[in-house]
C-alpha cells in the first residue's frame, strides 16, 4: 500500500518483509520506522493475537468539536423503530455543522461497520437537516463516545477465508 511517500507493507513471512526493505533502501532513501501504530487517524495494534484497528483518539476529537465530551452515553446507535423523514416539521439545523458531523461519522465506519446503517440513514438529510435529525445524529455521537475503545481485531489463522453476503433486494 503507498500513502504520498510513504510505504506500509504486511506479510507473514519474516525473510521475505526483510528482503522486501533490503531492495527498497538499495532503490530508495529510507528509514524503517518498526511496525504499523497511528495511520489516517486509524490506531494499529499488533500483538500474538492479531491486529486490532480502532479510531479511540478520533473519536475523543470529533466527540471535542462538537461540543459532545461532557454527554451521556448510549448504549445503541439508534432508537428502535427510529423513522426519519424529509418531510418532517421540527426547526431546520444548521446545514454545514450537520454535514460536518455526518462526514466525522463516516469516517469512523472504517474500524466500526456496524454503525453503517445508522450512519447511512442520518446521511440521507444533508440537504436539509431538521431538528429530529440532529438528534438521532446526536444519539449515534453518544454512542460512538461510550464504545470509544471498540474497533476490528483480525485474528491470527493457519487458514483464512473470506465469505460474504448480500441481499439481493
Amino acid at each position: 500500500m503507498l500513502y504520498v511517500d510513504d510505504v506500509i507493507f504486511k506479510g507473514n513471512d519474516d525473510y521475505l518483509i526483510e528482503s522486501f526493505k533490503t531492495v527498497m533502501k538499495e532503490e530508495f532513501e529510507m528509514t524503517d520506522m518498526g511496525l504499523l501504530r497511528y495511520f489516517l487517524e486509524i490506531e494499529v495494534d499488533q500483538n500474538e493475537n492479531g491486529i486490532f484497528i480502532s479510531q479511540a483518539k478520533y473519536v475523543s476529537e470529533v466527540s471535542g468539536r462538537f461540543n459532545m465530551q461532557e454527554c451521556k452515553t448510549a448504549i445503541t446507535p439508534t432508537v428502535m423503530g427510529l423513522k426519519l423523514s424529509k418531510e418532517d416539521t421540527s426547526k431546520d439545523f444548521n446545514h454545514s455543522l450537520y454535514k460536518s458531523i455526518v462526514d466525522s461519522l463516516v469516517y469512523l465506519t472504517a474500524t466500526r461497520p456496524y454503525i453503517m446503517f445508522a450512519v447511512s440513514l442520518i446521511s440521507r438529510f444533508m440537504e436539509r437537516p431538521k431538528e429530529a435529525h440532529w438528534q438521532a445524529t446526536k444519539r449515534i455521537l453518544m454512542y460512538v463516545k461510550g464504545t470509544k475503545r471498540f474497533g476490528i481485531l483480525y485474528t491470527i489463522s493457519e487458514c483464512s477465508y473470506l465469505i460474504g453476503y448480500t441481499d439481493s433486494d
